[in-house]
């Protein structure tokens, strides 16, 4: 099958074109950062998603499926960019996709559109609102995104749409919110909070969109792996040490002091938990992790020591 993959150049991305090509598919890459050491079977094509160029990729290959990975999902871009690309490259995608006949598109999209509050259920399935524009505005042209993607499910009901509502990712890449978030030797957190984290290797998550795209599934769905964790697990787990902070001075104390800068939307993230049933996903695929959330912790633990100061 030729599987066209825009954001190929990510992390992700390069994972699962190479676990494509492993698989005998042939990949058609699109991003605006190179991939200069693609392996055989991957065509990359260094041009933005939204440009003409573009188009023109996808009317000369022809694939006949496409997984869309080209959103951006660190905070340091300013909005009006981050709308651009994640909601205008999206668009673009699949505007292509139905004029040029593909058939199958999967949008990777992130649990975080459910949003984190006080008042969330526990474990959220694929039907709850997105509550992440009011909890986290900074969040909002993600949830446009996935949005508009669910769009086509009835605007071109001859694509089959896929839309995978993926957990944070933890593992030896350092790839990932969470994995930024506990990246240096002190994690910060609310006092008196302590809320789950859903997370799964970034292996698990390569399985997953490979499952999605062989089984051809239509619809929306949640994809998580382990049992969700306790930040304060997670923080020891990785060897690192946690910081409670009154909620009063969180926001003020970040970005110094050795604590990780975060965009204050995301303190709601901090508070609450945002927990997802799969159990869709797992029913539709047969999907099934590998690596449990404590191996997958130990990894991220020695891919990225907390050196002794000198």
């Amino acid at each position: 099958m030729k599987v066209l993959i825009p954001g190929v150049s990510g992390i992700l991305g390069r994972m699962v074109a190479t676990r494509l090509v492993s698989q005998g598919h042939q990949v058609v890459g699109i991003d605006r950062r190179p991939w200069r050491d693609a392996p055989e079977g991957v065509e990359m094509h260094e041009v933005d998603i939204r440009k003409r160029a573009a188009e023109d990729v996808f009317r000369k290959q022809r694939p006949q499926a496409v997984i869309h990975m080209a959103t951006v999902t660190h905070l340091a871009a300013q909005t009006e960019e981050r709308y651009r690309i994640n909601l205008g490259g999206t668009r673009a995608v699949f505007d292509h996709c139905r004029t040029f006949g593909v058939e199958h598109a999967i949008f990777v999209g992130r649990h975080t559109y459910y949003g984190a509050g006080a008042d969330s259920p526990l474990y959220h399935v694929e039907e709850d609102p997105p509550m992440a524009v009011s909890t986290f505005p900074g969040l909002a042209d993600l949830v446009a995104a996935d949005l508009y993607a669910c769009t086509a499910l009835w605007r071109i009901p001859e694509l089959t749409t896929s839309v995978l509502r993926m957990v944070y990712t933890l593992g030896k890449t350092g790839h990932g919110t969470l994995a930024s978030y506990l990246r240096g030797l002190y994690v910060p957190s609310v006092l008196g909070f302590d809320p789950l984290f859903h997370f799964m290797n970034e292996r698990d998550v390569v399985t997953a969109i490979c499952l999605a795209l062989e089984k051809r599934i239509r619809g929306v769905y949640n994809v998580a792996g382990p049992q969700p964790v306790p930040l304060s697990v997670v923080v020891r787990a990785t060897k690192r040490k946690q910081v409670p902070l009154p909620e009063i001075i969180f926001s003020a104390a970040l970005g110094r002091f050795g604590l990780p800068r975060l965009p204050p939307g995301a303190l709601a993230h901090i508070k609450h938990p945002v927990v997802i049933d799969a159990a869709a996903f797992r029913a539709a695929t047969g999907f099934q992790y590998e690596v449990d959330e404590v191996a997958a912790m130990e990894e991220f633990a020695t891919a990225f020591p907390i050196l002794p100061r000198s």
